[in-house]
């Protein structure tokens, strides 16, 4: 079981940045795929971005030319930088792990609220 702590959450005006972190307890090298979700209320889970281990990215329609998903496997970290934020971005932002296509791991989540 991996363990995954986010952070970089907060509140932030429309058009601002915010950098997410996603700290794994162990290596993270070899990993099948690291991503990010998020929730925002009476809406489903949905994918954000996620990285392969190849280091192929995968984006929603959504986020496209706004957010960069990337990693540091020697800081076992996986980043989400997040500009040009926009109202409906709000959500709960969960961090998961895929270290084969049998396992999957979530972070405890992170808000991110943007607001003017």
């Amino acid at each position: 079981q991996v363990q995954l702590v986010e952070s970089g959450g907060g509140l932030v005006q429309p058009g601002g940045s915010l950098r997410l972190s996603c700290v794994a307890s162990g290596s993270i090298f070899g990993f099948n795929s690291m991503g990010w979700y998020r929730q925002a209320p009476g809406k489903q889970r949905e994918l954000v971005a996620d990285i392969r281990s190849g280091g192929s990215t995968k984006y929603a329609d959504s986020v496209k030319g706004r957010f960069t998903i990337f990693r540091d496997n020697a800081k076992n970290t996986v980043y989400l930088q997040m500009n040009s934020l926009r109202f409906e971005d709000t959500a709960v932002y969960y961090c998961n792990a895929r270290p084969s296509i049998w396992e999957t791991n979530w972070g405890q989540g992170t808000q991110v609220i943007v607001s003017a």
